[in-house]
């Protein structure tokens, strides 16, 4: 069984050095931006390993920690710590606070790996193995300048749960990069559910604060129980991604 790593900080950059220095390796990769998620996201997951940073806005890393030592089920996780090079005064806290391990920031992926070997046991990928990598790259990749999210699977509300907290992540790293295009492909789906439209409602909300343009592919049944609910009613649903990506330009 693949060792389940949950990578928690507000920099993109620091969660990509994270996730690279792990795919040698045999680990599902989880992010979260900032605590909330990263709190959501182990209380789900249950993760063998968790790598927190201390700074990030809504809950930061030592509240979190703070949050996971008072859970039975999750106390007992490694954490290791990142913290600033003004940082250090918070040294002391977490290492009362039971942190098997800090990094002062920047680091190299080879020194988070040297960390974690000491806490985990780490199995390489056998070969032609493809890349556990990025979970969220399940369902979220970018096409140009739009950002696609496609669903194949039953939606459970552990997928949607998954699904909305990637979201989350995946619209910041949206606006920072001046992108406003969102296509939700929806068409392979296998049935369609009170969880997938609820997911569906959340996805088009969040992207209309955001201001982004929403497309959505599917069905003729999608269709039609999109316009059952006042919130997606107006939503037009396109037969293609080819044909939500060409409703942009008009």
């Amino acid at each position: 069984m693949s060792l389940k790593v949950l990578t928690v900080d507000d920099s993109k950059t620091i969660r990509m050095i994270v996730k690279k220095a792990f795919r040698p390796y045999d680990c599902e990769l989880f992010e979260g931006a900032d605590g909330a998620e990263g709190l959501m996201l182990a209380t789900q997951e249950k993760p063998d390993l968790i790598v927190l940073d201390i700074t990030m806005p809504v809950m930061n890393g030592i509240e979190m920690l703070s949050k996971l030592k008072s859970e039975p089920d999750l106390k007992d996780i490694p954490v290791i710590m990142l913290t600033a090079e003004s940082g250090k005064d918070n040294v002391m806290q977490i290492v009362k606070m039971g942190v098997k391990d800090y990094m002062v920031k920047p680091f190299k992926g080879e020194q988070l790996i040297e960390r974690v070997t000491k806490l985990v046991k780490l199995e390489s990928k056998k070969t032609g193995e493809a890349s556990a990598g990025d979970s969220a790259g399940k369902y979220f990749s970018l096409d140009g300048d739009i950002q696609l999210l496609v669903l194949k699977e039953k939606a459970t509300r552990q997928i949607t749960a998954q699904v909305e907290v990637y979201l989350r992540s995946k619209i910041k790293d949206m606006i920072k990069s001046g992108m406003n295009k969102f296509i939700i492909d929806l068409s392979k789906m296998p049935e369609i559910n009170m969880s997938l439209i609820k997911l569906i409602m959340v996805i088009i909300q969040d992207c209309r604060k955001a201001k982004f343009r929403i497309g959505v592919v599917g069905t003729t049944d999608l269709s039609n129980e999109l316009k059952q609910f006042q919130e997606t009613s107006g939503i037009p649903v396109n037969s293609t991604v080819e044909e939500a990506k060409a409703a942009f330009s008009s």
